[in-house]
């Protein structure tokens, strides 16, 4: 048993033996002590007083004195009003310590037995990836890895949405404008080229549209009979009928593009172990849909469209099929959820996509549901608010997106002056020095669009992200690279920081308690950002993990302390500090730097 389920489970006995009713472990809780008061954990009386019949602090009294009789890591209590603090023993801490510093595993839950699968990214082949996409993308990795670490095996899946409409605008405007560009010949990346076009079909249908107005249209007629629409139409059809000239154009630029991403998810640090591609998938879901008619899941209109009625689950009447036969996006994401089953027998399936996606995932999942799916209930849509900038919002038609691979590299640039400004980098060659700006450019993008609640909207401050002090990823990497320093220099003055090192310890400060404390909620941390599929939960867990070594160091002396086994202890309690926050960062899918 852990301390606090032992203090639990000595609780509940208090309440049998001491007021004579039952209150199981299960439904007590602890919660740390506020740092004003003494004490190690608080239990709160007040829900519990019709049971005492007695006021808050007599009842405190009564339970407190029974942990001190009855409870071996209860060393002492007081009693605020309500609420009841308990110390815990310096041995038990020391314990507790121990058996954290001799888990290899540090951070790693036991296997689940399960499969699941996160899609992330979800990238049109029409434009480069831009701020949304990072939020997105560092969410997906990030929540695969928390999963992975809570025992489950995980697969990171990437569903490209390579067709459709918008790929042939920047198609079109490529045979209009493209005058047999690459992106070898212009010098950008394959992705940048074909956002390049998409923007050009922009501008080009614009002015036809005004052309048209001029003439009388109205914008509504002006935008339909606009003649670059009609051939992105003309296009599309072309396309699904496998016209040899439109699928060989179609080829050459989506190869161009995913050059170009893989080149992005390189830099970002994210990797996919499956892809899935909407040209592939967008046909699937029709025999669904006959098994949903036949299942009296889906009815038919007289204009022949199947529809899905959830008017009972609280929704609306869907379309699953148009009239003619054609698939709709609910048609191929019911299709595709079986695709993923069949091909990896998944148990949870997360999706990974922003929050305007909200109705439709809602209706996806009632509806597979309703198809008695067996991984029907482990559906779950991860829904994300929108990224913005101190500058407003991002309209990639227009051009005004903010590119995902120039934020990063202005990440980087800050990260160096910013750097070389405090003078960290003394000693460093220059390809240490870049790993490292990289390292905190990274560091801090990913941290600050991951320490906000995912379903939230959020303001990107760059600047802000980048300080080493608050609560931002470089605050946390300094954190670690100081404590590296210190294992350098316990190393070069020979100091035996094993637990031989430091047996038979008799006393710690309240300090080195507090950090021990806070080292021993990692697990519980992990299995909550688990089930909240929230990495916003190891982040500030990490954050209060590196505040309080920070003031550990602070308070009390390592290498000028004479005895012997206290330095010992305290370099290894740094270790597993550093250890922690090490492995507490790669679950947000950032690096830590051993020196800066």
């Amino acid at each position: 048993m852990t301390i606090q389920e032992q203090i639990l489970h000595s609780i509940s006995k208090a309440f049998a033996d001491t007021f004579d009713h039952q209150v199981s472990a299960e439904d007590l809780a602890l919660q740390p002590t506020r740092k004003e008061f003494e004490g190690s954990y608080t239990f709160v009386l007040f829900p519990f007083l019709k049971f005492t019949r007695m006021k808050p602090e007599e009842s405190g009294e009564k339970i407190g004195a029974y942990l001190l009789e009855n409870c071996e890591v209860v060393s002492a209590f007081n009693v605020v009003k309500g609420f009841l603090n308990i110390s815990v023993n310096e041995q038990s801490w020391l314990s507790v310590f121990e058996k954290l510093y001799k888990n290899e595993n540090i951070g790693q839950l036991p296997a689940k037995g399960e499969k699941v699968m996160v899609e992330f990214s979800s990238p049109n082949t029409n434009k480069p990836l831009h701020l949304g996409h990072l939020r997105n993308n560092f969410l997906g990795f990030s929540v695969a890895e928390i999963l992975a670490a809570n025992g489950y095996e995980v697969v990171k899946a990437n569903l490209v949405n390579d067709r459709g409409i918008h790929i042939c605008k920047s198609m079109v405007a490529y045979q209009h404008f493209g005058n047999g560009e690459t992106p070898e010949s212009s010098g950008l990346k394959g992705d940048h080229l074909a956002g390049k076009y998409y923007v050009l079909f922009d501008q080009a249908y614009k002015k036809e549209i005004a052309a048209l107005m001029a003439e009388g249209a109205t914008e509504e007629e002006a935008k339909k009979q606009a003649p670059l629409i009609l051939e992105a139409q003309e296009m599309l059809r072309k396309w699904e009928a496998g016209d040899e000239e439109v699928v060989s154009l179609w080829k050459t630029m989506n190869s161009w593009v995913y050059e170009g991403f893989d080149r992005s998810y390189e830099k970002m640090g994210v990797s996919f172990d499956q892809y899935y591609y909407e040209s592939d998938t967008y046909l699937l879901g029709k025999d669904i849909v006959e098994e949903g008619l036949e299942k009296k899941v889906f009815f038919k209109k007289d204009n022949n469209s199947v529809w899905a009625d959830l008017t009972q689950e609280g929704l609306d009447e869907k379309l699953v099929l148009r009239g003619d036969g054609t698939s709709v996006y609910i048609t191929q994401d019911m299709g595709t959820a079986d695709l993923k089953y069949q091909d990896f027998n998944i148990s949870k399936s997360v999706y990974v996509v922003g929050n305007e996606q909200d109705y439709h995932f809602d209706v996806l999942f009632k509806i597979m549901k309703k198809l008695d799916r067996p991984y029907g209930d482990g559906l779950y849509h991860l829904s994300y608010g929108m990224v913005d900038l101190p500058t407003g919002k991002m309209k990639s038609r227009e051009g005004t997106v903010v590119d995902a691979d120039d934020l990063i590299q202005e990440m980087i640039d800050t990260a160096a002056s910013h750097t070389k400004e405090l003078g960290k980098i003394e000693g460093f060659s220059q390809e240490q020095a870049d790993q490292l700006y990289e390292m905190l450019g990274l560091g801090a993008l990913k941290y600050f669009l991951l320490k906000v609640d995912p379903k939230k909207r959020m303001l990107f401050n760059p600047q802000e992200s980048i300080e080493f002090q608050g609560n931002t990823g470089p605050f946390i990497q300094y954190s670690h690279a100081r404590i590296s320093s210190i294992l350098r220099k316990a190393n070069q003055i020979g100091v035996d920081y094993s637990p031989a090192g430091f047996e038979g310890l008799e006393h710690i400060e309240t300090a080195e308690q507090e950090l021990i404390m806070a080292l021993n909620g990692f697990e519980k941390k992990i299995s909550q950002a688990g089930e909240e599929l929230s990495p916003s939960i190891i982040a500030q867990y990490l954050f209060d993990l590196a505040k309080e070594y920070n003031r550990f160091y602070a308070e009390l002396p390592i290498f000028s302390e004479g005895n012997e086994k206290v330095r010992a202890f305290r370099v290894a309690l740094s270790s597993q500090v550093a250890r922690t926050l090490k492995a507490g960062m790669k679950l947000l899918g950032i690096k830590v730097p051993e020196k800066m």
